[in-house]
C-alpha cells in the first residue's frame, strides 16, 4: 500500500520537526514549509495527500493559503490547526475538512490523520495539467508612459502592476511578485475602449445593447 504523503505547514520550527518527526514513524512520507508561500512551492512541485497547515504564519497566513488550495487543488484534504481556536470544529470561514487545537494531545492529530488518510484511499493524482491563460484587459500606461495591466496570481490571489513587453504572440507570461508562480494571460481586445465587451453598439444600431434585453431606442 502507498504512503500517504503529507506536508506541514507552520512557521514554526520546533513544531515542524515536532510533527514531521512522528508522523514518520507512523509511516507517512512528510514534507515541510515554513509559510504558505513556500507550502504552495511545495504542491507545484508535487502534490500531497493532506496538508496540516497552522492558520497564523507571516507573509502568507493559513487562512489564505487553504482559500487557496481549496480553489485550486480541490483534491487536496486539509487539516488546520490553531492556539486561538479550541474545540474540535473547523472555525468558520476556514477551507478545512478537520481541525487540530494546537497544545492539545498530539494523539488526536494523528487520529485525525489516519481518519482522513484512511477515507481517501490514496487514488493516483497526476499534476494538473496546464491551465488556460487569464484573460484581462490592458490598464493603459504608467507614469513612464508604459502600457501595462493589472494581474491576479491564479496561486496566491495577490495583484501586482505587470508592464507589457514586445512580444507579439497571443500568450504572454509572467512570474508572480510574490509567490514566483508562472502565470500565462492574454488581453483581452475591446472592440470599442469606451464600452464594456457585452455592452457593444450593433452593427447599424444607433443605440447600445444588452445582451438578452430587446433593443430599445434611449
Amino acid at each position: 500500500m502507498p504512503q500517504a504523503k503529507l506536508l506541514i505547514a507552520d512557521d514554526e520550527t520546533p513544531v515542524r520537526t515536532a510533527l514531521s518527526a512522528a508522523l514518520d514513524e507512523f509511516g507517512y512520507d512528510v514534507r515541510t514549509a515554513c509559510n504558505g508561500f513556500s507550502a504552495l512551492a511545495e504542491i507545484r512541485r508535487e502534490i500531497p495527500d493532506l496538508l496540516i497547515s497552522d492558520l497564523h504564519m507571516p507573509r502568507m497566513s493559513g487562512f489564505e493559503l487553504l482559500s487557496v488550495v481549496r480553489r485550486r487543488f480541490p483534491s487536496i484534504r486539509v487539516i488546520a490547526m490553531s492556539a486561538s481556536f479550541s474545540g474540535d470544529g473547523v472555525p468558520p470561514g476556514v477551507a478545512a475538512d478537520a481541525f487540530y487545537e494546537k497544545g492539545s494531545h498530539p494523539g488526536l492529530l494523528f487520529r485525525i490523520v489516519k481518519a482522513i488518510t484512511q477515507r481517501e484511499r490514496l487514488l493516483s493524482r497526476e499534476s494538473p495539467s496546464a491551465l488556460a491563460p487569464i484573460w484581462i484587459p490592458s490598464n493603459g500606461h504608467d507614469h513612464a508612459g508604459e502600457p501595462y495591466v493589472m494581474i491576479t496570481c491564479t496561486e496566491c490571489l495577490r495583484t501586482f502592476p505587470q508592464v507589457l513587453g514586445d512580444g507579439t504572440g497571443t500568450i504572454q507570461e509572467a512570474n508572480c511578485v510574490y509567490c514566483c508562480s508562472p502565470i500565462q494571460y492574454a488581453i483581452v481586445q475591446q472592440q470599442n475602449p469606451a464600452l464594456p465587451l457585452d455592452f457593444q453598439r450593433k452593427p447599424g444600431s444607433g443605440s447600445p445593447t444588452l445582451p438578452g434585453v430587446p433593443n430599445v431606442s434611449f
